[in-house]
């Protein structure tokens, strides 16, 4: 497992804090605003007699909340269609371990979020980075440079929409460019959309799952984290039509502890 250069800037920056210096974090995606009130009244005042077990795919109520926030930005889902995971990292780890076997390969374009590495390892996947350029403004490489990459190998596909640590955020004309992709060679689409409400300059974001014919292939990936300032809360969730995926993905929830309880509770209230 490679280490994260994120993390390996911490024991830096606390020395330097021990020695009195000012040190600006930029090392980590923690928002500097508060959490909302919402949030943390409903930790504070959660009504419960026993931190149960919840459902393997996340307690309902939450899975509703979220679908209807979703039908709010014209993402047509339902709450069927919704796992809760125990933050995105999780939701990445998930599909990686359903779509994939063992010594396949996705097609990310870099630079990318540097623990898609990580998620890669633990599942003993091949990543395969296809450069973008500064000069273009981090745009989507042309297709060909993905379609030079594709191998037996080749499952799937992830892109960060909008992009970290790029922060481009990708046009319609470019997801459909990579939809067509995907559905010429059979490949799954993964998109982390945590950064979704990051989105300046008058631009317009476009979800992988505002795009037709992808039903089978599209995977949303999703976090209260950031949008809401609760990164410790660790509610995540994985979203796709797919049912036989999303049967699949399930297994693997029904093997591991279920997400954190307060953590479901206080994103019901983030999402209200």
């Amino acid at each position: 497992m490679p280490n994260s250069p994120i993390r390996k800037l911490v024991p830096l920056a606390e020395k330097a804090e021990r020695s009195g210096k000012k040190v600006i974090r930029l090392n980590i995606g923690q928002p500097d605003i508060p959490t909302s009130d919402k949030a943390l009244a409903a930790i504070r005042n959660m009504d419960v007699q026993v931190i149960e077990y919840s459902h393997s795919a996340g307690m309902e109520s939450l899975r509703r909340k979220m679908a209807e926030y979703y039908q709010k930005i014209n993402i047509d889902v339902s709450y069927e269609d919704i796992l809760i995971t125990t933050g995105g990292s999780e939701a990445i780890t998930l599909t990686l371990l359903t779509c994939l076997n063992a010594g396949d390969e996705i097609l990310v374009p870099e630079p990318f979020y540097a623990n898609y590495f990580s998620f890669a390892t633990s599942t003993d996947v091949k990543v395969v980075a296809i450069t973008s350029k500064i000069e273009d403004g981090f745009r989507l490489p042309p297709i060909e440079e993905f379609e030079k990459k594709i191998t037996s190998r080749t499952r799937c596909i992830i892109i960060c929409n909008p992009n970290n640590p790029t922060g481009h955020v990708y046009s319609r004309e470019e997801l459909e460019q990579i939809r067509d992709l995907a559905l010429k060679y059979d490949l799954f689409l993964l998109s982390d959309e945590v950064y979704r409400e990051f989105v300046y300059d008058g631009e317009a974001f476009t979800s992988i799952m505002h795009l037709d014919g992808l039903e089978n292939h599209a995977i949303l990936i999703d976090s209260l984290s950031k949008r809401y300032s609760a990164t410790g809360l660790r509610t995540g969730a994985l979203v796709t039509k797919n049912k036989a995926l999303r049967d699949t993905a399930l297994k693997f929830c029904q093997a591991r502890l279920s997400p954190p309880y307060v953590g479901q509770i206080a994103g019901e209230a983030a999402l209200d």
